[in-house]
Protein backbone atom coordinates (compact mmCIF):
# COMPACT_ATOMS: atom_id res chain seq x y z
CA UNK A 1 0.00 0.00 0.00
CA UNK A 2 2.91 2.36 0.67
CA UNK A 3 3.73 2.25 -3.04
CA UNK A 4 0.17 3.21 -3.97
CA UNK A 5 0.27 6.13 -1.54
CA UNK A 6 3.50 7.38 -3.10
CA UNK A 7 2.06 6.90 -6.60
CA UNK A 8 -0.95 9.01 -5.62
CA UNK A 9 1.32 11.79 -4.35
CA UNK A 10 3.51 11.64 -7.46
CA UNK A 11 0.49 12.72 -9.50
CA UNK A 12 -0.14 15.81 -7.34
CA UNK A 13 0.77 19.18 -8.78
CA UNK A 14 0.81 22.89 -8.02
CA UNK A 15 0.16 25.01 -11.10
CA UNK A 16 2.82 27.51 -12.15
CA UNK A 17 0.26 30.31 -11.82
CA UNK A 18 0.17 29.69 -8.06
CA UNK A 19 3.94 30.04 -7.81
CA UNK A 20 3.76 33.26 -9.84
CA UNK A 21 1.39 34.56 -7.18
CA UNK A 22 3.53 33.30 -4.26
CA UNK A 23 6.98 31.98 -5.26
CA UNK A 24 7.63 31.16 -1.58
CA UNK A 25 4.73 28.67 -1.37
CA UNK A 26 5.40 25.06 -0.39
CA UNK A 27 2.95 22.17 -0.01
CA UNK A 28 3.82 19.21 2.20
CA UNK A 29 1.53 16.31 1.27
CA UNK A 30 1.14 13.41 3.69
CA UNK A 31 -0.82 10.33 2.57
CA UNK A 32 -1.76 7.78 5.23
CA UNK A 33 -3.39 4.34 5.18
CA UNK A 34 -4.28 1.85 7.90
CA UNK A 35 -5.91 4.35 10.24
CA UNK A 36 -8.33 2.94 12.82
CA UNK A 37 -11.29 5.34 13.14
CA UNK A 38 -12.40 6.41 16.56
CA UNK A 39 -14.01 9.23 18.55
CA UNK A 40 -12.01 11.82 20.43
CA UNK A 41 -10.12 10.13 23.24
CA UNK A 42 -7.86 11.01 26.16
CA UNK A 43 -4.78 11.29 23.95
CA UNK A 44 -6.37 13.57 21.35
CA UNK A 45 -7.92 15.70 24.10
CA UNK A 46 -4.53 16.16 25.76
CA UNK A 47 -2.96 17.10 22.41
CA UNK A 48 -5.67 19.71 21.81
CA UNK A 49 -5.24 21.11 25.32
CA UNK A 50 -1.52 21.58 24.65
CA UNK A 51 -2.41 23.38 21.40
CA UNK A 52 -4.92 25.62 23.17
CA UNK A 53 -2.33 26.61 25.77
CA UNK A 54 0.25 27.33 23.05
CA UNK A 55 -2.27 29.52 21.21
CA UNK A 56 -3.01 31.48 24.39
CA UNK A 57 0.70 32.09 24.98
CA UNK A 58 1.13 33.27 21.39
CA UNK A 59 -1.85 35.63 21.71
CA UNK A 60 -0.34 37.15 24.84
CA UNK A 61 2.65 38.24 22.77
CA UNK A 62 0.92 39.36 19.56
CA UNK A 63 -2.63 39.70 18.21
CA UNK A 64 -3.44 36.67 16.06
CA UNK A 65 -3.49 38.68 12.84
CA UNK A 66 0.09 39.85 13.51
CA UNK A 67 1.60 36.40 13.99
CA UNK A 68 4.10 36.12 11.11
CA UNK A 69 2.64 33.14 9.28
CA UNK A 70 -0.93 34.40 9.73
CA UNK A 71 0.12 37.77 8.29
CA UNK A 72 1.69 36.01 5.29
CA UNK A 73 -1.52 34.12 4.61
CA UNK A 74 -3.59 37.29 4.89
CA UNK A 75 -1.34 38.83 2.22
CA UNK A 76 -1.73 35.77 0.02
CA UNK A 77 -5.52 35.95 0.28
CA UNK A 78 -5.51 39.60 -0.74
CA UNK A 79 -3.30 38.75 -3.72
CA UNK A 80 -6.06 36.66 -5.34
CA UNK A 81 -8.90 38.98 -4.34
CA UNK A 82 -10.17 37.45 -1.10
CA UNK A 83 -10.89 39.56 1.99
CA UNK A 84 -9.04 37.94 4.92
CA UNK A 85 -11.25 39.63 7.52
CA UNK A 86 -14.30 37.87 6.04
CA UNK A 87 -12.78 34.57 4.89
CA UNK A 88 -10.01 33.64 7.29
CA UNK A 89 -7.28 31.19 6.42
CA UNK A 90 -7.65 27.95 8.35
CA UNK A 91 -4.82 28.49 10.84
CA UNK A 92 -6.07 31.95 11.80
CA UNK A 93 -9.59 30.58 12.29
CA UNK A 94 -8.31 27.83 14.59
CA UNK A 95 -6.02 30.13 16.55
CA UNK A 96 -8.95 32.45 17.23
CA UNK A 97 -11.10 29.53 18.40
CA UNK A 98 -8.41 28.25 20.73
CA UNK A 99 -9.11 30.91 23.35
CA UNK A 100 -12.57 29.47 24.00
CA UNK A 101 -11.59 25.87 23.24
CA UNK A 102 -10.93 23.90 20.06
CA UNK A 103 -13.63 21.49 18.84
CA UNK A 104 -13.38 17.81 19.66
CA UNK A 105 -14.48 16.01 16.48
CA UNK A 106 -12.77 12.62 16.26
CA UNK A 107 -9.22 11.61 17.02
CA UNK A 108 -8.05 11.97 13.41
CA UNK A 109 -9.40 15.51 13.03
CA UNK A 110 -8.24 16.40 16.55
CA UNK A 111 -4.65 15.45 15.66
CA UNK A 112 -4.35 17.61 12.57
CA UNK A 113 -6.12 20.57 14.21
CA UNK A 114 -3.67 20.39 17.12
CA UNK A 115 -0.69 20.28 14.75
CA UNK A 116 -2.07 23.29 12.86
CA UNK A 117 -2.34 25.37 16.03
CA UNK A 118 0.91 24.24 17.64
CA UNK A 119 2.96 24.95 14.53
CA UNK A 120 0.86 27.91 13.31
CA UNK A 121 0.40 26.39 9.85
CA UNK A 122 -2.71 25.66 7.77
CA UNK A 123 -3.35 21.90 7.70
CA UNK A 124 -6.13 20.24 5.73
CA UNK A 125 -7.36 16.68 6.15
CA UNK A 126 -9.20 14.79 3.39
CA UNK A 127 -10.56 11.29 2.85
CA UNK A 128 -8.18 9.95 0.20
CA UNK A 129 -10.62 7.19 -0.81
CA UNK A 130 -13.07 9.84 -2.00
CA UNK A 131 -10.62 11.43 -4.44
CA UNK A 132 -11.03 11.12 -8.20
CA UNK A 133 -7.51 11.51 -9.49
CA UNK A 134 -4.64 13.29 -7.73
CA UNK A 135 -4.82 16.64 -5.88
CA UNK A 136 -4.09 19.82 -7.82
CA UNK A 137 -3.66 23.42 -6.66
CA UNK A 138 -4.68 25.85 -9.40
CA UNK A 139 -6.12 29.29 -10.11
CA UNK A 140 -9.84 28.69 -10.66
CA UNK A 141 -11.64 29.43 -13.90
CA UNK A 142 -14.88 30.05 -11.98
CA UNK A 143 -16.94 27.11 -13.28
CA UNK A 144 -15.60 24.32 -11.05
CA UNK A 145 -18.30 22.82 -8.77
CA UNK A 146 -17.87 23.02 -5.01
CA UNK A 147 -20.31 21.08 -2.81
CA UNK A 148 -21.01 22.64 0.56
CA UNK A 149 -23.89 23.51 2.87
CA UNK A 150 -25.74 26.76 3.47
CA UNK A 151 -28.26 27.02 6.30
CA UNK A 152 -28.16 23.25 6.66
CA UNK A 153 -28.99 22.62 2.98
CA UNK A 154 -26.58 20.99 0.51
CA UNK A 155 -25.69 23.44 -2.27
CA UNK A 156 -23.22 23.71 -5.13
CA UNK A 157 -21.13 26.88 -5.26
CA UNK A 158 -18.50 28.09 -7.69
CA UNK A 159 -15.20 29.86 -6.99
CA UNK A 160 -14.31 33.34 -8.11
CA UNK A 161 -12.18 33.44 -11.28
CA UNK A 162 -8.53 33.48 -10.25
CA UNK A 163 -9.21 32.08 -6.79
CA UNK A 164 -6.58 29.62 -5.57
CA UNK A 165 -8.26 26.23 -5.10
CA UNK A 166 -7.42 22.60 -4.46
CA UNK A 167 -9.24 20.19 -6.76
CA UNK A 168 -9.24 16.73 -8.27
CA UNK A 169 -10.73 15.48 -11.54
CA UNK A 170 -14.29 15.68 -10.12
CA UNK A 171 -14.25 19.27 -8.85
CA UNK A 172 -13.06 21.42 -6.00
CA UNK A 173 -11.87 19.87 -2.74
CA UNK A 174 -11.01 23.15 -0.96
CA UNK A 175 -11.73 26.80 -1.73
CA UNK A 176 -9.47 29.81 -1.19
CA UNK A 177 -6.35 27.74 -0.70
CA UNK A 178 -7.22 26.48 2.80
CA UNK A 179 -10.44 28.25 3.76
CA UNK A 180 -13.24 25.69 3.39
CA UNK A 181 -13.20 22.03 2.43
CA UNK A 182 -15.76 20.32 0.21
CA UNK A 183 -18.23 17.86 1.71
CA UNK A 184 -17.36 15.20 -0.86
CA UNK A 185 -13.83 14.55 0.38
CA UNK A 186 -14.14 15.53 4.02
CA UNK A 187 -12.95 13.18 6.73
CA UNK A 188 -15.61 11.02 8.37
CA UNK A 189 -15.84 8.79 11.41
CA UNK A 190 -15.08 5.87 9.08
CA UNK A 191 -12.01 7.27 7.30
CA UNK A 192 -9.12 4.80 7.14
CA UNK A 193 -7.00 6.40 4.41
CA UNK A 194 -6.37 10.12 4.38
CA UNK A 195 -4.49 12.98 2.73
CA UNK A 196 -3.11 15.86 4.77
CA UNK A 197 -1.92 19.11 3.20
CA UNK A 198 0.39 21.46 5.11
CA UNK A 199 0.59 24.91 3.47
CA UNK A 200 3.68 27.04 4.06
CA UNK A 201 4.70 30.58 3.10
CA UNK A 202 7.70 32.63 4.13
CA UNK A 203 8.70 33.34 6.87
CA UNK A 204 8.08 29.66 7.72
CA UNK A 205 11.29 27.81 6.94
CA UNK A 206 11.61 24.41 5.30
CA UNK A 207 12.95 23.12 8.62
CA UNK A 208 9.84 24.31 10.47
CA UNK A 209 7.61 22.78 7.78
CA UNK A 210 9.35 19.40 8.09
CA UNK A 211 9.08 19.60 11.89
CA UNK A 212 5.32 20.15 11.65
CA UNK A 213 5.01 17.20 9.27
CA UNK A 214 7.06 14.99 11.60
CA UNK A 215 4.79 15.94 14.50
CA UNK A 216 1.71 15.08 12.45
CA UNK A 217 3.12 11.73 11.31
CA UNK A 218 4.26 10.76 14.81
CA UNK A 219 0.71 11.17 16.12
CA UNK A 220 -0.91 9.49 13.11
CA UNK A 221 1.30 6.44 13.60
CA UNK A 222 -0.44 5.90 16.94
CA UNK A 223 -3.86 5.57 15.30
CA UNK A 224 -3.49 1.95 14.25
CA UNK A 225 -1.05 -0.97 14.35
CA UNK A 226 -0.51 -1.01 10.56
CA UNK A 227 -0.39 2.69 9.65
CA UNK A 228 1.63 3.44 6.51
CA UNK A 229 2.74 6.92 5.45
CA UNK A 230 4.07 8.56 2.29
CA UNK A 231 5.21 12.17 1.97
CA UNK A 232 5.99 14.62 -0.79
CA UNK A 233 7.12 18.24 -0.71
CA UNK A 234 6.10 20.42 -3.66
CA UNK A 235 7.94 23.74 -4.05
CA UNK A 236 8.63 26.22 -6.83
CA UNK A 237 11.84 26.14 -8.86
Amino acid sequence: MAGKLQEFLTGARVDDAVFVLRPDYRAMLVAVDGLVPGPSDQASDAFLKAAEEAARRAADELPVELLPHVTAWREAYRAFGAKPQRTRNSVEALLRRAASGLPRVNRLTDVYNAVSVLHQIPVGGEDLARYTGPPQLVRAGGTEPFDTTADGVTVTEYPDPGEVVWCDDAGLTCRRWNWRQARRTQLSDGTTTALFILDALAPMTDEALHTAAEDLVSHLMRLGPDVQVARRLIAGD
